[in-house]
């Protein structure tokens, strides 16, 4: 077959036509050759244009792509100045770069890695130099070569991207080689050589970045999942099928090509079977945010009339919704205090006043935790209720008091996403969750996902320290106080007043500081000072705040985490860096690349970011010292270190578990024994967590055993336990 047998259309738009399925998809699937010379380009237009691609990968052919970079004012005065033009350029191209978030990302990134390894996708950069008095290179025309040596160009406004394809409004010209328009075809196919050979006097050509190309070697993966590489393709979805509506712009639509996993179809369908209310309970990794997306838009082609408000706990995580959301054709406004959209407090009144009127059936709202219930968005919320979706990412928060009370029970359609929304030691909170949101519709944990090669599976080593004299010492003062605030209802549950909680914080600060770590670790660590991709966790000893955009300062792991920095860097003579709050998005995003290409950081010593929902895949050894007792926080840890990465069979995780004193010296009759137990149950079921999935779950059998018989501990102690029950 060739082009000629293509029954393609001079003109394409966006907004008419499904310029994926009836153009790119049957045009490249009988490709040779693909040059495209584009403005802008984003391994995310990937997921649409893979049948396409995979085709001419079968054919044998090449891609060649000719892209500009997004330069910002300081880039261009530094290149008027005369910097080193490929540096600036591989930074502009490195800040485009998004760090996959969860499955799906990822294989879209593995894809791309694996056309640009495998020698099928070459991109080069093209730029104006200081010397030209000219706007950026914004050039927008593709040139595709059959076997039989047929042409066809198209030019037009359409970018190389998701936005492109399936919001703007873009329209492309066709032209054939084998028609009239041959001398045309010929002409462009000379300027795209004369570019691709950098013999354009206008415009400076540089090799894709070495630091790119490192990143995506990073990516790949052993193989490719079937999702990006299957070949079959059924009748009503061929390429040539020309009858498919484009959605208008702001609807809510699964992008073109983009197929939902069975367990992610089940989900979707058992909460539209509930009525649309549910929680998805599913691991990290495992494409909740794509689950949670697709059920919002099976609800508005159900209904053709729906609200959309996303709720996140970060800043951070509320951008990365917004990519996923722009994916899912909505246009969203994007509510917090640093938004970008200062204007969004009137979009959002706008919005709800033209949805009440009726003169638009949807729009979409995301936000964070703490701007959601601020005074402003409540009494925004207060004017809606039927037809209106409520979507709570990380769901368990909502169980706190502050927070409960902004599940308006007027709001018709509700999902919960958490992989762990049973809150720990807050029964309260968990079935005002359960009662608001309803039934689960899936349960997708970890041991799946591992076995499901969603996530890699891990070796799990508890490392036993103690607390000093002086930690103890303090610790039994602590837990003394916390007992006198505490009390009994006349139900019998126990009640810790606000100044409890306070001292039991204190206290569990203690156990996560314990000075013991610091040796323990540095004996660890001789047999890995010369490895790379370690992750040094000192955690979060402060509870988060989620009635502000922002956390608190974690005093106590920055204290930890300058002496753990001094003995690798200083001692071991390790290159290390650390990962915290203090360093901005763009050191981040530096950090992360010199430490997946270990050049030149072998490890990151970090606080909060497993909590933060920052993805670091390339973690292979992790050693966890401010190890939590909340089931919520230590399953959202280890799932984020078994994220993905080439060259990553497995992961190792140390976790510093802490006790009392050595369990020899343990005596039952002890009036501190109570107090001492408490803390071995609750370490006890973190032990049990990590190691009855881990490849070597029988290594901790016996620290469990011991620490079991030592305390007198039962199975269903160890279940129920929570900081303060020893005070009931």
């Amino acid at each position: 077959m060739s082009f000629r047998d293509i029954p393609l259309l001079r003109y394409y738009k966006t907004y008419k036509n499904n310029v994926v399925r009836e153009f790119y998809t049957p045009v490249l699937k009988e490709a040779v050759l693909y040059q495209r010379a584009v403005g802008f380009f984003t391994s995310g237009a990937l997921i649409d244009l893979t049948k396409g691609l995979k085709g001419l990968t079968k054919n044998k052919g090449k891609i060649q792509f000719i892209v500009s970079p997004r330069l910002s004012e300081e880039d261009i005065e530094a290149i008027n100045k005369g910097y080193e033009h490929k540096e600036i350029i591989g930074r502009a191209l490195m800040r485009d770069f998004k760090e996959p978030e969860n499955y799906f990302e990822e294989e879209r990134l593995n894809f791309l890695a694996y056309l640009i390894e495998e020698g099928f996708l070459d991109i080069k950069v093209a730029f104006t130099p200081p010397s030209k008095s000219m706007g950026m290179y914004h050039e927008k025309v593709g040139i595709v070569t059959d076997e039989n040596g047929n042409r066809i160009v198209f030019t037009g406004s359409l970018n190389e991207t998701i936005n492109a394809f399936h919001v703007n409004s873009e329209s492309i010209v066709v032209f054939k080689s084998w028609e009239e328009s041959k001398a045309y075809v010929d002409d462009i196919q000379e300027d795209f050589e004369q570019l691709w050979n950098k013999q354009d006097d206008d415009l400076e050509i540089l090799d894709f970045p070495k630091v790119l190309k490192d990143k995506f070697e990073v990516m790949r993966k052993p193989e490719l999942d079937p999702f990006f590489t299957k070949e079959e393709i059924s009748e009503e979805e061929e390429a040539y099928d020309t009858h498919i509506d484009v959605p208008d712009k702001g609807i809510p639509h699964v992008p073109s090509g983009f197929d939902f996993r069975p367990y992610q179809e089940d989900a979707i369908n058992k909460w539209a079977e509930n009525g649309y209310r549910g929680i998805f309970d599913m691991a990290t990794g495992t494409g909740k945010t794509y689950t949670g997306l697709g059920a919002v838009a099976r609800l508005y082609e159900d209904t053709k009339r729906l609200a959309i408000i996303i709720v996140c706990p970060y800043q951070h995580l509320v951008e990365q919704w917004v990519e996923d959301i722009e994916l899912f054709n909505m246009t969203p406004t994007i509510g917090y205090s640093a938004s970008n959209q200062k204007n969004w407090k009137k979009r959002l009144e706008d919005d709800i006043l033209d949805f009440s009127l009726g003169v638009i059936n949807t729009f979409c709202f995301v936000t964070t935790n703490a701007t959601y219930s601020s005074k402003f968005v409540s009494e925004q919320m207060k004017l809606l209720g039927k037809d209106t979706l409520l979507l709570v990412d990380e769901a368990h928060n909502f169980g706190a008091p502050n927070l409960r009370t902004k599940l308006y029970p007027e709001i018709q359609y509700r999902l919960a996403l958490s992989a762990t929304l049973d809150r720990h030691g807050d029964e309260e909170g968990t079935n005002v969750l359960k009662d608001y949101f309803g039934d689960k519709c899936i349960e997708y944990d970890l041991k799946r996902a591992i076995d499901e090669k969603k996530l890699t599976p891990y070796y799990y080593y508890p490392v036993l320290v103690y607390l000093d004299e002086d930690e103890y010492g303090r610790y039994k003062e602590l837990s003394y106080l916390a007992s006198k605030e505490c009390h009994k209802d006349k139900h019998g549950k126990l009640i810790i007043t606000e100044k409890g909680k306070r001292l039991l914080l204190q206290r569990a600060r203690v156990v996560a500081g314990a000075k013991s770590k610091l040796s323990k670790l540095r004996e660890l660590m001789e047999d890995y000072k010369e490895d790379t991709h370690i992750l040094v966790y000192c955690g979060a000893t402060r509870t988060q705040d989620f009635s502000a955009d922002y956390t608190e300062r974690d005093e106590e792991g920055e204290r930890q985490i300058v002496s753990v920095s001094k003995m690798l860097g200083n001692d071991l003579g390790m290159k290390v860096t650390h990962f915290t709050s203090n360093e901005s998005a763009e050191e981040r995003e530096v950090i992360k690349r010199c430490f997946a290409t270990a050049s030149p950081y072998q490890a990151i010593i970090a606080i909060k970011c497993l909590d933060e929902g920052v993805n670091i895949p390339s973690i292979k050894t992790a050693f966890i010292l401010a190890s939590t007792t909340n089931p919520k926080e230590y399953i959202q840890r280890r799932g984020r270190v078994l994220r993905l990465a080439k060259d990553k069979p497995y992961a190792v995780i140390y976790d510093f578990v802490t006790l009392t004193e050595p369990m020899e010296d343990v005596n039952p009759y002890s009036p501190d024994f109570n107090c001492e137990k408490a803390l071995a149950k609750r370490e006890l079921q973190r032990i049990k967590e990590f190691g009855i999935i881990a490849k070597n779950a029988r290594d901790s059998d016996e620290l469990i055993n011991d620490i079991e018989v030592t305390f007198g501990i039962t199975e269903r102690e160890t279940e129920e336990a929570i900081d303060g029950d020893e005070f009931e």
